[in-house]
């Protein structure tokens, strides 16, 4: 049975047998219904609704201004909507997004940490907040299979784009979270070492039954990583499936090449009134 992770609380060591493919009627590990947001005169998002199965690796595309990262706060219940809702791990996000967030975490080369503190003070005040009961175990841990234990003494402010990369990651490793929200998560990282990346990410899905959804521009990684696509235009769902049934119904050869058939797209009539 798995612990929520508040101060005090046990850790979730080791990753329970979760396999999604035993349990192929569960309830998805994320549902959102109906979204719409807008901001002034721009709608945001509109009438967003998808499904992503547990233990899954599912991409949200698009272009800017498409509605990615509206809807990814909505999901880690920063921001709220104007109408719809969300389900997150069977709670309602909207109403009871405290009985989750423990549950889940997230990551983006774009979010920094503090720039005085050292890679492992930063990760250390982490562990405090996320509750675990041996941070220093779990650092290591992570220290060890992302390759950066060197980096633990330095300051996280003297870090190349590359190490602070993987600094976050790990710093949303650290309580082993159900849901995992990834942005860009091999952004500035040299080809070997986001392959290694990407690996983590698998095994991590594969050992712990997690649930990971991804915003991403490289489209290798998408095909490579992901179970399900979703792709946003102007605020809309306009194509949804499996990479490889993405690439057939477009008649491409790539998910690069699907993604600029649907970012040059024209808009809906009705996207280009409501965005109007």
């Amino acid at each position: 049975m798995k612990n929520s992770v508040f101060p005090g609380a046990a850790e979730r060591i080791p990753f329970p047998p979760s396999p999604a493919s035993a349990q192929p009627d569960a309830a998805p590990a994320i549902r959102v219904a109906g979204l719409r947001k807008r901001f002034k005169n721009v709608t945001a998002l509109e009438k967003v609704s998808f499904d992503i199965p547990a233990n899954s690796i599912c991409a949200l595309l698009g272009g800017n201004g498409a509605g990615k990262t509206t809807t990814l706060s909505i999901l880690l219940g920063l921001l709220l909507p104007d109408s719809g809702t969300v389900s997150m791990l069977g709670e309602d996000m909207l109403r009871h997004r405290y009985r989750v967030l423990p549950r889940m975490n997230f990551t983006s080369p774009y979010v920094d940490l503090p720039k005085r503190l050292t890679v492992w003070e930063n990760l250390m005040v982490y562990g405090r907040l996320y509750g675990l009961s041996r941070p220093q175990k779990r650092i290591r841990e992570l220290a060890e299979e992302m390759e950066f234990g060197d980096l633990l003494e330095r300051p996280y402010g003297m870090l190349s784009a590359g190490q602070r990369s993987r600094t976050a990651l790990a710093k949303s490793l650290l309580n082993q979270p159900d849901v995992l929200i990834l942005d860009e998560p091999t952004a500035s990282l040299d080809p070997d070492m986001g392959d290694r990346i990407r690996a983590i990410l698998e095994n991590y899905r594969a050992r712990s039954g997690a649930t990971l959804l991804l915003a991403s521009h490289n489209m290798p990684e998408v095909e490579r990583l992901c179970d399900q696509v979703i792709m946003m235009q102007r605020g809309r769902i306009v194509a949804q499936g499996s990479p490889a049934a993405l690439i057939a119904a477009h008649g491409r050869a790539s998910m690069e090449e699907v993604f600029l058939d649907v970012a040059r797209a024209p808009a809906p009539a009705s996207a280009k009134k409501a965005a109007g």
